[in-house]
């Protein structure tokens, strides 16, 4: 029975969701619990405090139960039950010492000493995975919803467009972006296999509003000669990385976006979101950053 349980856990289901080839349970927090460092930095906040108020009772009901093993050990009170041992112990553990209650024996000062150690054990792993929590970085970057494959120039050229929704600077930012299809060998092995599609323009200095990305499909392309059905039988997907470095946390952030097969529209263009306004400035809205129109 063990066996078939680790067997059962060696197994990763991939599923087909909005045409877009995804690892079931993939990316989420319950996926951690055999990992605690990750699941306490990807679970909600509140599920966060909550196995926080839950670590500090259980410490504090161990303590409890040690404490009552020796009857005279907290004086300052007449009758000692549970919950009079618990509460000094929540007092010992946050250093809080009302006064009221203190260690009377050798044995409830050795525990107090261990507690103390505990105490500062746990804030200290408590605090630097908050931290931790408040400090990593999430990019906001919006990706159209679609990508296009119309003429541009007299070439067919697959674009879509990327945002920067927090409009600070993003410096250095780096584009990658690759198709992702299943391949037969020779042989007849299937194979999942990465091909990268070379851009018109992969880096910028400062990435602040706007970024229309653009890749040639020549014969050096591995799109070159593909149509939607070709693409679909193959599970073909352009998979998008973004990198830069926030200018206001002067810290790296990542941002990444996944194009299925039906995404990709032929023969739009996206809609122009920078206009002219009456006062002689220019404008740009976001309102029609994803729509498309047909090329005339």
């Amino acid at each position: 029975m063990r066996v078939k349980r680790k067997l059962d856990r060696s197994i990763i289901k991939l599923e087909q969701r909005e045409g877009v080839l995804q690892v079931v349970g993939g990316n989420s927090w319950y996926s951690y619990f055999r990992d605690p460092y990750h699941l306490m930095l990807t679970i909600p906040w509140i599920g966060f405090a909550a196995i926080v108020a839950l670590l500090n009772i259980l410490l504090n009901t161990v303590f409890a139960f040690l404490y009552l093993l020796d009857s005279n050990a907290i004086g300052g009170m007449n009758n000692i039950g549970f919950l009079e041992s618990f509460f000094f112990s929540v007092q010992t553990l946050a250093s809080i010492g009302y006064g009221v209650m203190h260690p009377d024996t050798l044995y409830a000062n050795l525990l107090v000493t261990l507690e103390s150690i505990a105490s500062l054990m746990l804030f200290a792993v408590i605090t630097g995975i908050a931290f931790a929590r408040f400090a990593k970085s999430s990019a906001r970057v919006m990706f159209s919803r679609v990508a296009t494959i119309h003429q541009y120039n007299g070439i067919p050229t697959l674009m879509f467009r990327t945002a920067n929704e927090r409009r600070n600077n993003i410096l250095e930012a780096k584009l990658s972006v690759y198709l992702m299809i299943d391949e037969i060998s020779a042989e007849g092995h299937m194979m999942r296999r990465l091909h990268e599609l070379k851009l018109v323009r992969n880096q910028s200095p400062v990435f602040l509003l706007s970024w229309t990305v653009m890749h040639i499909i020549d014969e050096s392309s591995p799109l070159f000669g593909m149509e939607t059905a070709t693409m679909e039988r193959l599970h073909a997907q352009i998979l998008v990385s973004l990198t830069g470095i926030d200018e206001t946390i002067e810290g790296t952030l990542h941002a990444r976006h996944m194009y299925a097969s039906r995404n990709l529209i032929f023969d739009r263009r996206f809609v122009d979101v920078i206009h002219m306004g009456n006062d002689g400035h220019r404008y740009l809205d976001y309102r029609h950053f994803h729509e498309t129109t047909p090329i005339t």
